[in-house]
């Protein structure tokens, strides 16, 4: 498997602000790589870096063999871009977008093949104006596969869309990979990214904090296991001495969630339930919660919110 996307000790400044902190990685043929971090950590700087759109104070940055500088438009021509924010006329036609982008390449795809595999066809003559978020999304897409690129840069794809949308897109995502391209995505969402990529790379405050696959970084947390509940009232003093091992237990309003380390004598969850039974605590909407992305994410770069 071939390396798509070499990066070696980038870096991005604006003025006083370090956007991006001497990072290095690289993008395999055929993968979903992610990059994921909080508002400002350096995803949306990185990938235009790699899209030849900004320039780097210093680095190396090879993209199909080349530097996205010096060859912009071979770069242009053998990758496909759906930028973070992106608009079109109110009044364009699905079509005439189509037509009108495919004019600029030399070996364009069949826009109208497209059209027909994003499910666009019904809107094939609405005006920009009057698609749905999603539809939008799917058009910004086609517009991307257009040149028939190697590799799709797909930035912060579904914010703003609805769950059903949202999954719609996923499966298109996953189609596009399936016909051989590469694609490197920014998204918020962690779950987005546990569920399509094959590895990921959590920025924060310009540096990757942490990389590899999703599977991996949920693994690193060590394995642990959680309770959550909601109860009438509040819990006796003492509940969480008395659970056995080491737990944690956190409460907000009526719900509680007790985390605990995996590989008990007694399953936490039935530990819980006959304490709660044996001192008589009224409780409701009872489950079991597996350590996701989201939980690596928040240990790597805290719960505080970012501007």
């Amino acid at each position: 498997m071939g390396t798509i996307v070499q990066v070696e000790k980038l870096r991005k400044t604006y003025g006083a602000t370090v956007a991006v902190d001497d990072i290095s990685f690289e993008v395999r043929e055929g993968e979903i790589f992610g990059m994921v971090g909080p508002n400002g950590a350096g995803k949306t700087t990185t990938i235009e870096c790699l899209e030849g759109l900004r320039k780097p104070d210093r680095g190396t940055v090879r993209v199909l063999g080349v530097d996205p500088q010096r060859e912009s438009q071979t770069l242009r021509e053998r990758t496909g871009m759906q930028l973070q924010q992106s608009n079109l006329p109110e009044r364009m036609r699905v079509w005439e977008a189509l037509d009108l982008y495919s004019s600029f390449y030399p070996k364009a795809a069949d826009w109208k093949e497209l059209l027909a595999q994003l499910g666009l066809e019904e809107k094939r003559n609405a005006p920009f104006s009057k698609l749905s978020g999603g539809q939008k999304q799917r058009l910004f897409i086609a517009l991307a596969l257009l040149p028939d690129p190697q590799l799709v840069f797909l930035d912060e794809l579904t914010t703003g869309l609805d769950p059903q949308a949202r999954h719609a897109i996923w499966d298109l995502v996953r189609d596009v990979r399936s016909k051989g391209k590469t694609i490197l995505l920014t998204t918020h969402f962690m779950e987005e990214a546990e569920r399509l990529c094959d590895r990921v790379a959590i920025l924060d405050h310009g540096r990757i904090v942490a990389l590899d696959t999703p599977a991996a970084l949920i693994r690193s947390l060590g394995a642990e296991e959680r309770v959550v509940f909601n109860v009438d009232g509040s819990l006796p003093a003492g509940f969480e001495k008395a659970l056995s091992g080491a737990v944690r237990v956190e409460v907000q309003g009526e719900r509680v969630t007790v985390h605990g380390k995996d590989g008990r004598k007694v399953p936490l969850v039935s530990e819980v339930v006959s304490l709660l039974t044996a001192q008589g605590v009224r409780f409701r909407d009872l489950r079991t919660e597996q350590p996701t992305l989201e939980d690596v994410f928040l240990k790597l770069t805290g719960r505080e919110m970012r501007e």
